[in-house]
């Protein structure tokens, strides 16, 4: 008769044996293996110098064992974000804590007579140094680049092709860089159209995304103002030093102003409509965008707001695993 107790605790009994088991077979414990969690898709926006913050965050999942399964960059979020997956993020680093006010005007050679003040081509010989002959198509990673049709207005995704290319077409600030000559399209810099690419990720199927806005901090959600004109036609002119007159922007500080207000305005009409499962809004409101030289400032500011926000993408990926 079988012996229903040595069954219960894990072990069988011989039954040509007379007399009970010859022998007992432990069941060996199952092993453990940690569970599986979601990859994240990153959405980087543009922001011109803000940008730099892009490397803290990487560089914080990095830390943390995050592992990032795709990429989608505008502007400067195309070019942090390609160097990444190209394996350059550590030279990029490197780059742009270099930089000073000299040697970003060393960088620039204007354009006489061009779509933009600067040509871009001292930039591309810089990125030729590490990423030449690079395509997308050999990343390990999904990556999609934002660009804009200048004369159509069309939103452009580039997943395929020179990866240097893709990257000058999508940081091709309009009167500031040439537009790019790509496969019979000319291209401008993509955070006119999305900013903040978080629909190029959910396009792509991918399950969790994770935006980085740099520019949620510059305006809030701004307010609609009843405003008075006043009684004359035309505004007379102000007594001068007075303590509380603002400094004149000039025509390059107004241009830029104008940007911030398009960027952050589009931004928030397309990730209400389109929202990440996480957003990252690191702090850059006082990094002007042609602040390039202060990269260690944006750099930490968007690692501690990335760290900051670990265990929450930790729950995320818990949550949202395949």
């Amino acid at each position: 008769m079988l012996n229903w107790t040595f069954n219960r605790s894990g072990i069988t009994a011989d039954a040509s044996a007379p007399g009970g088991p010859s022998h007992a077979l432990t069941t060996p414990p199952p092993l453990e293996t940690k569970p599986a969690k979601s990859k994240i898709a990153l959405a980087l926006g543009g922001g011109a110098a803000r940008g730099w913050a892009h490397i803290g965050v990487l560089k914080a999942l990095d830390e943390e064992g995050i592992e990032v399964g795709m990429i989608a960059g505008t502007s400067i979020g195309a070019l942090v974000g390609g160097c990444y997956l190209a394996g350059k993020l550590d030279e990029l680093e490197s780059f742009a804590r270099s930089l000073t006010m000299r040697r970003i005007a060393g960088l620039l050679d204007f354009a006489i007579g061009g779509g933009g003040l600067f040509g871009g081509l001292r930039l591309t010989k810089r990125m030729q140094e590490h990423l030449k002959d690079m395509t997308i198509e050999s990343l390990d990673r999904p990556f999609v680049a934002v660009a804009a049709e200048v004369n159509t207005g069309h939103e452009v995704w580039i997943g395929q092709g020179s990866l240097i290319t893709a990257i000058r077409a999508s940081y091709a600030l309009p009167g500031i860089f040439e537009p790019v000559k790509c496969n019979n399209r000319t291209l401008i810099d993509g955070a006119i159209v999305n900013p903040v690419p978080v629909s190029v990720c959910r396009a792509h199927e991918q399950q969790l995304v994770v935006a980085v806005n740099l520019h949620y901090d510059l305006y809030g959600r701004s307010a609609v103002i009843k405003h008075n004109a006043g009684t004359q036609a035309v505004e007379q002119p102000r007594p001068s030093k007075q303590p509380e007159e603002q400094t004149r922007l000039g025509m390059t500080g107004v241009m830029v102003q104008a940007f911030n207000i398009i960027q952050d305005r589009i931004s928030r009409a397309r990730l209400a409509g389109d929202p990440p499962d996480l957003a990252l809004h690191p702090k850059l409101n006082d990094i002007g965008l042609s602040e390039f030289h202060r990269a260690g400032e944006a750099i930490d500011r968007g690692y501690y707001e990335t760290k900051s926000k670990l265990s929450e993408l930790q729950r995320l990926q818990d949550v949202m695993v395949r």
